[in-house]
């Protein structure tokens, strides 16, 4: 029997507190698996399963350099995320443009 394969979305990896953690650290920088693992109290065989998913999901990107292989982040793959918040930011833009309006007015009506 064949092992069941999972299909994940972008959303299913950010949804993890770690692989939100490891993508943040790497987004400064690229770094090999052992040190991303260092910034974590779990095993190193976690991690990997963590960056694992991340990669399947296309977030980050492998690079070897000599024996190491180095994790980059994938901006164009954050893309998707962005892309589906723009219309809550734009939301919340809009009703904070409106709150300032009302609070502009209640100010000069006080004065």
């Amino acid at each position: 029997m064949k092992p069941m394969q999972i299909n994940r979305d972008v959303f299913q990896a950010i949804a993890d507190p770690t692989r939100r953690a490891i993508l943040t650290l790497i987004a400064a920088q690229a770094m090999t698996p052992n040190a991303i693992a260092a910034h974590f109290e779990s095993s190193r065989q976690a991690v990997s399963k963590h960056i694992m998913i991340l990669a399947e999901c296309r977030l980050v990107k492998q690079e070897k350099m000599g024996r190491e292989i180095y994790y980059h982040l994938n901006p164009k793959q954050m893309k998707i995320i962005d892309n589906w918040l723009k219309p809550f930011r734009q939301m919340w833009e809009d009703r904070f443009d409106r709150l300032n309006d009302v609070l502009t007015k209640l100010k000069t009506k006080q004065k």
